[in-house]
């Protein structure tokens, strides 16, 4: 019993077995669970060599003084310049070319989204990862927006999730609201309020995408109670919430910045409450609010429970969570725990992993090195391209989503690909043997015995049931 558990607990809250671990040694997931509650705060290794999101916006011209930016326009003139010389060079030589020039947005992209990937891929479980990688969904930004969330995608993972996922709802909520990423993703930095004082100036408005979707996707959830009265009252009172730039005001370029000359005037009535005029302590005070509304206890508690249990949550499961959510005062832990607790109760995996969690399974289980730029390819391949979803909703997390005819195509052609670059000497029963184990069940053992060459055995493990469900 205490394996099947264990083989149900490891999927669910991980990132799959890894090359090397001893399958047939009994593991305490809940264990491993708390150890990773236990680290909080601290940041994988690597983080520390990548630049903060005030640093990674300096490389954008709109965010440099103007000496700095026209500098920079010379030094990338030149590195264009002297990048297309050793390509041509290399090419007249009848040698490989050398990479071509790499703009700052796409080499902070990569270097950022390799560290993400390295991460899960070294992690013991991958309890944590799975979290940051739900809540940056749950609190997206998109880096088809440009330039700018290119260079602040990764870092608003970094600091305002990462610190976060053991931590409280109300403090992740702040940290997000308030990140440079998401203010330039949902215009907030264009919003200003319509009697402020730069309002009146400059007849610059309201904007109020970020405040929509903050009611409707980060707290209370599309049925929670409120109105358009209570978007724009918000809208109102996260004005001033703001990014600096060259042509700003004297403050950091490129960090959250409150503006009061763009904050607008006056008290502010959100669902129902009155809240009095205090620059950016009054929207600071709503966002307490909302944090610790029962409207988002609920889609909170709903959106764990569709994660890691299943598409149709369990409605006596989602209310325990969302019980716990209120009398904890949104501590995530306790909400973990519960899901742990109950996992015995849904002893089936049905779950489909998204590409991601696939990409990053298959690398743990093969033990091949990792190559960013494979996985880049796949997840963008198989519909779920790192910090870029279709909207401000981020990616659906059902099966309904990874589990059409075309995608499970695609997904059988990329696992196919990925056994025939696997070495040759990769065996697919010992590889199975040696992290599956006792896990895997007599019917995926007997399919990858029987076919017809390593390369086939090995996709035909990368799509059992074992791989493939969580």
């Amino acid at each position: 019993m205490a394996a099947r558990h264990d083989a149900v607990l490891a999927p669910r809250f991980g990132l799959g077995p890894r090359l090397g671990d001893d399958p047939s040694r009994p593991r305490d997931i809940p264990a491993a669970i708390e150890r990773d509650i236990a680290r909080g705060r601290a940041l994988p290794p690597g983080a520390e060599t990548l630049p903060t999101s005030a640093a990674a916006l300096a490389q954008n011209g709109e965010f440099q003084p103007e000496e700095r930016r026209l500098a920079a326009q010379k030094e990338r003139e030149a590195a264009e310049k002297a990048a297309a010389d050793a390509i041509e060079a290399a090419r007249r030589a009848g040698q490989r070319p050398p990479p071509g020039y790499q703009p700052p947005a796409a080499r902070i992209f990569r270097e950022e989204a390799a560290f993400r990937i390295r991460t899960a891929v070294e992690a013991e479980l991958g309890f944590t990862e799975r979290l940051v990688w739900f809540w940056s969904n749950h609190f997206c930004v998109a880096v088809a927006k440009g330039e700018q969330l290119r260079l602040t995608a990764g870092a608003f993972e970094r600091e305002a999730i990462r610190p976060h996922v053991h931590g409280s709802f109300r403090a992740m909520l702040k940290a997000v609201e308030q990140h440079p990423a998401m203010l330039l993703y949902l215009d907030n930095r264009q919003s200003v309020g319509p009697s402020s004082r730069a309002g009146q100036r400059r007849g610059r408005g309201l904007n109020e995408n970020l405040a929509r979707e903050l009611l409707e996707l980060h707290t209370l959830g599309v049925d929670g109670g409120y109105s358009q009265v209570d978007v724009t009252s918000l809208a109102r009172a996260i004005t001033g919430w703001t990014v600096p730039g060259r042509f700003d005001e004297d403050a950091e370029m490129g960090a959250f910045f409150f503006n009061a000359n763009r904050h607008e005037p006056g008290a502010k009535t959100v669902l129902g409450r009155t809240y009095p005029d205090a620059g950016l302590a009054q929207g600071e005070a709503i966002l307490d609010d909302l944090a610790r509304h029962p409207a988002t206890a609920r889609h909170i508690a709903t959106k764990l429970a569709r994660h890691f249990i299943a598409d149709d949550p369990p409605a006596d499961l989602v209310a325990r969570l969302a019980k716990v959510f209120r009398d904890t005062d949104g501590n995530l832990p306790a909400l973990y725990r519960v899901l742990v607790a109950a996992s015995p109760a849904y002893p089936e995996p049905r779950k489909l992993r998204p590409p991601l969690d696939f990409a990053v399974a298959a690398l743990r289980m093969t033990g091949r090195p990792v190559d960013p730029g494979q996985v880049l390819f796949v997840t963008q391949l198989l519909g779920q391209p790192i910090w870029n979803p279709p909207g401000p909703n981020g990616f659906p997390d059902t099966d309904a989503q990874w589990a059409t005819p075309d995608g499970l195509k695609v997904r059988l052609e990329t696992a196919m690909t990925f056994a025939r670059q696997t070495p040759g000497a990769a065996n697919p029963l010992a590889i199975l043997d040696a992290t599956l184990g006792p896990a895997c069940s007599a019917n995926t053992r007997q399919a990858v015995a029987r076919a017809e060459s390593r390369a086939q055995g090995l996709a035909i493990l990368l799509m059992s049931p074992e791989v493939q469900r969580r």
